[in-house]
């Protein structure tokens, strides 16, 4: 099966926070935040009548950014009518990429590849630059069709998102949690998917967020089940979380204490070794390294 794994393993992104593009106070604010990426968005926060002015916001507001996250630009999705007005307005910008919404399967992230193909030679600037991070689970046709994204390399995409919301509306459900906060079957099911999808991809599996931004706890423990899950990352919600989610994503200095042993013993050159009364083998092996990446 290819991979858009890539060695060294790049350091994942463990906090994305979206930034609505028409609001000129929180675009001001946003150099501030700490986020890997903050993500500026064209698409659910902005009002049909405000697109073009968002476009116009961030056309102005981008080459004039200065803070210490990705910038990366929520386009709006393929059925909108508006996403080749975005990748025109944005792709000149050379953002770190795009979220790319509501995808139905791969043939969705082909045909945006294509004309990021397009926008990249217009512009002058790197082919293949403007990477892709997808939004996996809004469409039922997009989870039932999970495996065929991994039948085919594509060097743009970083990672996929998992979310809820949006695909209990697509299926006219109602709220995707049950009364303790744990997500109904479909949703559980979805988020499994795309989970899978992404580390069969090896790329970065990013989490839906946490909803109630006054609950620090809660954050935190949504944060440590997700990560024990096996994903890289989570989206924000509000800026408190940001903090929050970047510790849970980050190894702890045991972690890494250990990482670094466990790569020690292997230079031996053996394929497996003893470490602490344990027999370790090449999964540990990677796993260390995956610890380390963090580091980088």
């Amino acid at each position: 099966m290819p991979s858009n794994a890539t060695s060294p393993v790049q350091r994942p992104i463990r906090s994305m926070l979206f930034v609505p593009a028409d609001s000129e106070r929180k675009l001001e604010k946003s150099s501030n935040l700490q986020a890997d990426a903050l993500v500026f968005d064209l698409e659910d926060s902005v009002l049909p009548a405000r697109k073009p002015v968002a476009r116009d916001m961030l056309k102005a507001f981008l080459p004039t950014y200065a803070g210490s996250g990705q910038p990366w630009v929520r386009v709006n999705d393929l059925e909108s009518g508006e996403l080749l007005n975005d990748l025109a307005a944005i792709v000149p910008l050379a953002p770190a990429g795009i979220v790319l919404p509501k995808i139905r399967g791969p043939e969705d992230l082909d045909l945006v590849g294509h004309w990021l193909d397009m926008a990249e030679c217009m512009a002058g600037i790197e082919q293949g630059s403007t990477r892709i991070i997808a939004v996996a689970t809004e469409t039922p046709e997009a989870v039932l069709r999970m495996a065929d994204l991994i039948k085919a390399r594509r060097p743009r995409l970083l990672g996929l998102i998992w979310g809820a919301e949006d695909l209990s509306s697509a299926i006219g459900a109602d709220d995707p949690r049950t009364a303790t906060g744990a997500w109904r079957q479909t949703y559980e099911y979805a988020r499994i998917q795309a989970l899978l999808a992404a580390h069969a991809l090896g790329i970065q599996a990013i989490d839906t967020v946490y909803v109630d931004f006054r609950n620090p706890q809660g954050c935190e423990a949504n944060c440590r089940d997700a990560s024990y899950d096996g994903f890289t990352g989570k989206v924000a919600i509000h800026p408190s979380q940001v903090e929050i989610i970047n510790t849970a994503f980050s190894p702890s200095a045991e972690q890494i204490e250990y990482a670094r042993r466990v790569v020690a013993a292997f230079e031996q050159g053996e394929g497996a070794v003893s470490l602490d009364g344990k027999m370790l083998d090449i999964p540990h092996l990677k796993s260390a390294r995956k610890v380390l990446s963090h580091l980088s």
